[in-house]
């Protein structure tokens, strides 16, 4: 059997635009792919390393990035200037960086997302099934266990974060014909559990606070993603964990599991096993599969 690859795609140049009179957006493609994110990280790590006078913050997104700037330090054109010369510059099929894998245990088909789901089910394209149901039938499976299965399969990059702050967007790492993907609810939902794990398109989010959403829900995590009091061991640098170029390995658990660890997590105890590595895309265009499970073996 042939080993799977996956095929760097064919990127347009570059849309670069002004946001108002202190952001530069700059549009890579008009579609997400692993090269458009790649590339968003790498230029977004290249501006960071050179520490530009008068950028302010530095957002990557799904196929896309935005820079807040000072224009009373650096102007629109002069930062454009250089953001096409570090573009250039950037190999994307073969370019390296440091990556932190993070175990995420899920306790699938829980009672706090299954009885927000089934509240609103007058929004939802199959108000007679629950979300795991309606995404296992429209992918192909036979069974909800083997929807999971395929979704805990392959671990998922964080390629941007975003939508309230801390909520990671995840894009599984496999190739685009074996990516699940569903649709949003008809209608949003006015309420989602805090921790909440959903998805959308062919991106998995962990929602980091209660509040609405519209992403199918199929579990809950007991750890968190945005700590605003930096409690936890693993937030002291930041209020954010993940952060983009990270890697997710969705781990499926039950329920007495779910709540040790939640009870860690709410002493301030918890640590989150994680592991920092080198992140190599030629490798990983490569042999997807092979590269994947080698990177999973630095947290087993």
């Amino acid at each position: 059997m042939a080993t799977e690859q996956i095929t760097p795609a064919e990127l347009p140049q570059p849309r670069y635009e002004y946001g108002a009179d202190d952001h530069v957006f700059v549009e890579l493609a008009e579609e997400m792919s692993f090269t458009a994110n790649f590339k968003a990280m790498a230029i977004t790590q290249r501006v960071a390393e050179r520490d530009i006078d008068g950028v302010i913050e530095n957002c990557p997104a799904n196929a896309s990035y935005m820079l807040r700037i000072d224009p009373d330090i650096v102007h629109p054109d002069d930062l454009i200037a250089e953001l096409k010369e570090i573009e250039a510059s950037i190999d994307i099929e073969n370019y390296e960086w440091q990556t932190c894998i993070i175990d995420v245990p899920v306790l699938f088909e829980d009672p706090w997302t299954h009885e927000t789901l089934m509240e609103f089910r007058e929004r939802h394209q199959d108000p007679d099934g629950t979300d795991l149901e309606y995404s296992a039938e429209l992918n192909g499976f036979d069974s909800v266990e083997a929807f999971i299965d395929a979704f805990v399969g392959a671990p998922h990059m964080v390629t941007m974060v975003g939508f309230v702050p801390g909520l990671p967007w995840c894009f599984q790492m496999v190739p685009r014909e074996r990516q699940l993907e569903v649709p949003k609810y008809v209608e949003p939902r006015t309420d989602t559990p805090s921790r909440a794990v959903g998805f959308g398109g062919a991106f998995s989010v962990i929602y980091p606070v209660q509040g609405a959403g519209g992403y199918q829900l199929y579990g809950r995590t007991p750890l968190e993603v945005l700590d605003t009091e930096q409690r936890l061991p693993d937030f002291q640098e930041s209020m954010v964990f993940p952060n983009p170029g990270d890697i997710l390995n969705y781990r499926q658990i039950d329920r007495e599991e779910y709540d040790a660890i939640r009870e860690e997590v709410e002493a301030g105890t918890y640590e989150y096993t994680h592991e920092t590595v080198e992140f190599s895309t030629d490798a990983f265009f490569e042999a997807p599969a092979e590269y994947n499970e080698r990177l999973m073996e630095a947290i087993a």
